[in-house]
């Protein structure tokens, strides 16, 4: 690496903070590798420079660099890897909980009480399976349409995979490019990289060579040559990039909630452990007289049932099946979904920032009608050589039908087209088509009051929808005697001064027949829309309108936007149709929009969007948009089509709807088996249930139907406060069951049946609160499980049944340790389990009045 090169490498940003130990290891790891590379790239035979830059790498030199892994490969991946699939999924706090629960029955116990186990071995394997498959289709998916490096090989360009790009490859690097690897720059036209996200800095950076191209910055204006010197791990943004993927996360609602129910409970668990612990042994004659009596077994076995009862294990797992399933679905559809929790995040958004081109138009341009001003000798052939430029915008590359004879002299300086700029310039010193020639938008290039005809033909075009671009010509006398190639020589210093009009060319842009629908239903959702280009406003207007975009006036001129974001939130306020949006400021309108407690999407496919999307809630690009514009998405939209958008809004809601519920069933069990366990701990009573008695209850009311709901279509709408909603129909219900199964038991111990003595009497007692667990708990879910359709109702029914075959089928009262009870208690568990139905049933029609639940779907 040249010096020029290493000192303008910009400071890397502490992302160790706050890392997994894991993920310290594999850095560490990567710090051997980047040694190893030093050395293999030391051992490489020399380089004719001179060569290399004008035929790049010959395959002999390519396949020494592949030998000594000297390429661009990172073992990073887009989703996890299965190691931390199943580590992710089986080694958690809860599994590793009751995996000693599970060794402790095994070892005192009867088996028939380990049941739990099977269900806790289940839960993981359909986890790793589920994600599993999961990663195979979006890793895929991910392959097939991976960013492209274009290089120079042999003396010919090829288009090859990132990864298989080599040290010392020579790169071609054009608008739109996110470069590869570290290299530096062998040449330049007027080449210009934005690095913001690497360095946070948004102005474009003008480079020349032997300058520095790092790997993730993006090509937004010229065209270049650079020669690869950091590879893979080396290079500056592979690290940065990993962590970006990695600790960038979208704001998920679910997930945090989760956590946070996660961490409560898990702190809960301590206490209430030891309490439980200390209650059995005291209810079987104390520490020292159940130790001496073997009664110690059967106090473990019963604090083995209140651990087990108290621990969610399958919200999380669910959680993850729901967003791996919606992503699966989606790539049918041709949907990347690049964070699962993205999925999510697109149903809690309440503003869509829509960029124009690309998004509601087919973003290919055509040229629609030419009016001359001044018909300057050589004009057409001008407007041929912008083109066929190999750099050419879709504007200027539209020319290319209509204008094909180019003009045979070499320009002696150009400016190349930016969004920021909104024009382009050329300059040729001979032959007809000599002085300085500048192609772009006209209120830009002609300023505001000169030239009022062309100015008022821009004007008509751009109020019917069409872009319009003016060619401006201005001969070299005209730059009082200054050499054209020094008009053009510091882009920074090129002046508009003295242009006239030549042409005024107009282009069509093809609106989506799929935008003005999928625009109407987020209308319809309440959605507000923002559409923003850096078009004419009133081209933009136009093109609002023609898709059904309701509103007053002729769009905003962007160029009038405060600064301050507070005043900028102001006029969003406003305005929703505007245009000569910049880059810079799709970010500031994001940022306000943000600051306004919008969850805000953007969309887009230029690199000029890159920056609104990486700071956007949910960033959505198009499938033929740039690579910087994808690699910084969470969603992307493989083919393009706009329609897609509502198909992933309504996946959203489903998994928001589906885990809300699933958490409900969850947080109702380790309510009230944390009620039980307090209160059995405090009276030092004998745990009311054996495991496998709790393992047939948590089947039959939670894990089965939570499965299933978990998966079920839900068209219901987002509503915020998913952690708020659940604690205030989960901990009423819990408590509602614990008082029920409390009630029972005390009956059962104040009135004992007199027929009955020892282990019977235990076991009668223990069938009466089983019975009314399940059967207040059903009652639960079938509250949750409304509105009813046919597959619900199937649900409830199914379970409904099995409670039937439990008790009535002998084998299976046996295996459960099920005696129906009689006489009073049987009267008592009846009286219990209705009082504890109409509870319920109260409480959700209570919350839905408050709108805490909603049967709206």
């Amino acid at each position: 690496m040249n010096q020029s090169a290493a000192k303008q490498r910009p400071p890397r940003r502490d992302l160790t903070r706050n890392k997994p130990k894991s993920t310290l290891l594999a850095e560490r790891r990567e710090e051997h590798r980047r040694a190893a590379m030093a050395a293999a790239r030391a051992a490489l035979a020399p380089v004719d420079a001179v060569a290399l830059a004008e035929t790049g790498l010959d395959a002999g030199q390519v396949h020494e660099r592949r030998a000594a892994e000297l390429t661009n490969a990172v073992a990073h991946e887009s989703s996890r890897s299965i190691w931390a699939i199943v580590r992710a999924n089986v080694f958690t706090l809860f599994n590793t909980v009751l995996g000693c629960c599970l060794v402790l029955v095994l070892v005192v116990g009867d088996p028939r009480d380990a049941l739990f186990g099977f269900i806790v071995v289940a839960n993981a394997a359909i986890g790793v399976v589920q994600e599993y498959r999961a990663k195979r289709t979006l890793d895929k998916l991910a392959v097939l349409h991976a960013p492209r490096a274009r290089v120079l090989r042999d003396g010919v360009e090829s288009d090859i995979a990132v990864a298989e790009v080599v040290h010392d490859d020579v790169l071609l690097l054009r608008t739109g490019d996110q470069v590869p690897a570290d290299a530096t720059l062998l040449s330049s036209e007027a080449l210009e990289i934005d690095e913001s996200l690497l360095t946070g800095e948004s102005d474009p950076v003008s480079k020349a060579p032997g300058d520095a191209a790092l790997s993730g910055s993006a090509v937004v204006a010229g065209y270049g040559s650079a020669r690869v010197h950091a590879v893979g791990a080396e290079s500056y943004a592979s690290g940065l990039t990993a962590e970006a993927r990695r600790f960038s996360l979208v704001n998920s609602e679910i997930r945090n909630s989760i956590n946070r129910i996660i961490l409560y409970i898990a702190w809960a668990l301590i206490p209430i452990i030891v309490l439980v612990i200390n209650g059995q042994m005291s209810a079987h004659g104390g520490w020292a007289a159940a130790i001496a009596s073997g009664q110690w077994r059967i106090a473990v076995v019963s604090a083995v049932a209140s651990i087990v009862a108290m621990i969610p294990e399958g919200l999380v797992l669910l959680t993850s099946i729901s967003f791996g399933m919606a992503a699966v679905s989606l790539a049918r559809k041709q949907v990347l979904v690049q964070e699962l929790p993205a999925v999510e995040g697109l149903a809690r958004v309440d503003m869509v920032c829509l960029d124009k081109t690309g998004t509601l138009t087919e973003g290919r341009m055509e040229l629609a009608d030419t009016t001359v001003f001044t018909p300057v000798p050589g004009w057409e052939s001008v407007l041929a050589w912008q083109g066929a430029h190999p750099n050419a915008n879709a504007t200027a590359a539209a020319l290319s039908s209509s204008y094909t004879q180019a003009t045979a002299e070499l320009a002696t300086a150009e400016v190349h087209f930016s969004s920021a700029r909104k024009y382009s310039a050329v300059s040729f010193g001979h032959g007809p088509a000599a002085g300085d020639w500048v192609l772009g938008a006209p209120e830009v290039v002609l300023g505001a009051g000169a030239h009022p005809e062309a100015l008022a033909a821009s004007y008509d075009a751009a109020g019917k929808g069409l872009r319009a671009v003016i060619l401006a010509h201005r001969t070299v006398q005209e730059q009082a005697g200054k050499p054209s190639s020094e008009g053009l020589a510091a882009e920074e210093e090129f002046s508009l001064a003295g242009l006239a009009p030549v042409a005024l060319l107009v282009f069509r842009e093809r609106v989506r027949p799929d935008a003005g629908a999928t625009l109407a239903y987020f209308r319809e959702q309440g959605v507000e829309l923002k559409i923003i280009s850096g078009d004419n406003p009133r081209t933009v207007a136009a093109v609002a309108r023609d898709v059904g975009f309701i509103f007053d006036g002729d769009g905003y001129d962007a160029r009038e936007l405060p600064d301050d974001l507070e005043a900028l939130a102001d006029v969003l306020e406003r305005e929703s149709v505007l245009g000569r949006v910049t880059p810079e400021q799709k970010k500031s309108i994001v940022l306000a929009l943000q600051s306004r407690d919008h969850v805000v999407a953007m969309t887009g496919d230029g690199v000029n969007d890159a920056l609104a999307l990486k700071h956007a809630d949910i960033g959505i690009a198009m499938g033929s948009g740039a690579a910087a514009t994808k690699a910084v998405s969470r969603l992307v939209l493989l083919d393009g089509q706009f329609s897609h958008l509502p198909s992933v809004v309504a996946e959203g809601r489903r998994v928001i709807a589906n885990v809300e519920r699933v958490a409900n069933l969850f947080l109702t069990k380790t309510t009230y088996a944390i009620i039980i366990s307090v209160v059995i701990g405090v009276l030092m009573w004998r745990y009311p249930f054996l495991p496998r008695q709790l393992s047939i209850v948590s089947s039959m009311t939670i894990g089965i139907p939570a499965f299933f709901l978990a998966l079920l279509p839900n068209a219901r709408r987002y509503q915020p406060g998913f952690l708020r909603r659940t604690l205030m129909f989960a901990i009423p219900s819990g408590t509602i069951v614990a008082a029920c199964i409390m009630a029972v038991y005390a009956f059962a111990r104040a009135f004992p049946n007199p027929a009955l003595s020892g282990e019977l009497l235990i076991r009668e007692a223990q069938t009466a609160v089983t019975m009314t667990v399940l059967l207040v708990a059903l009652w639960v879910l079938g509250t949750l499980a409304r509105p009813f359709d046919k597959w619900r109702a199937l649900l409830v029914a199914a379970m409904v049944l099995g409670l039937v075959l439990v008790m009535a089928v002998p084998f299976a009262r046996k295996f459960f340790a099920l005696d129906i009870p009689s006489g009073g208690l049987l009267a008592a568990t009846i009286a219990v389990t209705a009082a504890g139905c109409i509870a319920i049933e109260l409480l959700y029609r209570f919350l839905k009045k408050r709108g805490a639940v909603s049967e709206r779907e």
